[in-house]
């Protein structure tokens, strides 16, 4: 088909229109109220000179001196618990600059790429975990009611009770095998559910918040309790700061 005289006289060309386009960019991030209508409409920033992400490149152990004393858990136990969790961090950083520079040597295509990226997972959530379990612990521990009222009836009105919540919970730490025990609360479904993670990286619910986290690895017990992993899960109950828990639940609300 044919384009007549004036047809092509009113065509606008692609170099016109991205001329234009970044002219009207211009106009609109000087309207702060049309510049914010138009990037919940395109999903574009027309900020300009925005601030960038603050990215972490190296991951470094944080200092959880302050459990120190904590009832229940011997300094012994700690001390060898924090030494653990800082060996997750350092191979977790290790793996990720392994991983990158194998990208960039052009060995992304071989097995021992392949099987590093398995393991990237395993070691990132053994750090992750440590850290949001010995967030959660503290020395003076807050009751779930004195901490929230909000996420104390929401576990009443799904589980009928604390209690019955509790129950499930050290049912699921009391399980044979190594791993975590989460209360993990589901956004679209407000629902919650006491997740069984096998030692870091089976069980996670996608899109799931982890409000509550215990270690049911026997590192975390054996040398203040032995076997009796039963005693350990009621001294943790005891120590758990609610308060923390509480705010990740209204985080995510």
């Amino acid at each position: 088909m044919k384009m007549t005289a004036e047809n092509e006289n009113t065509q606008m060309t692609r170099r016109d229109f991205l001329e234009k386009a970044a002219l009207a960019t211009v106009a609109v991030s000087s309207l702060p109220s049309v510049a914010k209508a138009m990037e919940t409409v395109t999903g574009v920033s027309f900020h300009k000179g925005e601030k960038k992400m603050d990215v972490i490149k190296t991951f470094t152990p944080k200092n959880y001196g302050r459990l120190i004393g904590t009832a229940g858990f011997s300094d012994a136990l700690l001390k060898n618990h924090f030494t653990l969790y800082q060996g997750y961090v350092k191979n977790t950083n290790g793996l990720a600059d392994t991983l990158t520079g194998m990208v960039k040597d052009g060995k992304s295509a071989s097995p021992e790429y392949a099987e590093l990226k398995r393991r990237f997972g395993w070691e990132f959530n053994g750090m992750r975990l440590h850290e949001l379990y010995f967030d959660n612990m503290s020395k003076s521990s807050a009751s779930l009611t004195s901490a929230s009222h909000d996420l104390a009836h929401a576990i009443d009105d799904q589980f009928g009770s604390y209690n019955q919540w509790q129950a499930d919970f050290v049912a699921a730490g009391s399980m044979r095998g190594i791993g975590w025990v989460v209360l993990a609360f589901d956004p679209q479904s407000n629902r919650f559910f006491n997740v069984w993670i096998n030692e870091h990286d089976g069980g996670h619910l996608s899109g799931a918040i982890p409000l509550l986290v215990m270690d049911v690895f026997e590192h975390a017990y054996v040398l203040d309790y032995g076997l009796k992993k039963i005693d350990y899960i009621e001294a943790f109950l005891k120590a758990i700061d609610w308060t923390v828990v509480s705010k990740r639940f209204g985080a995510e609300r």
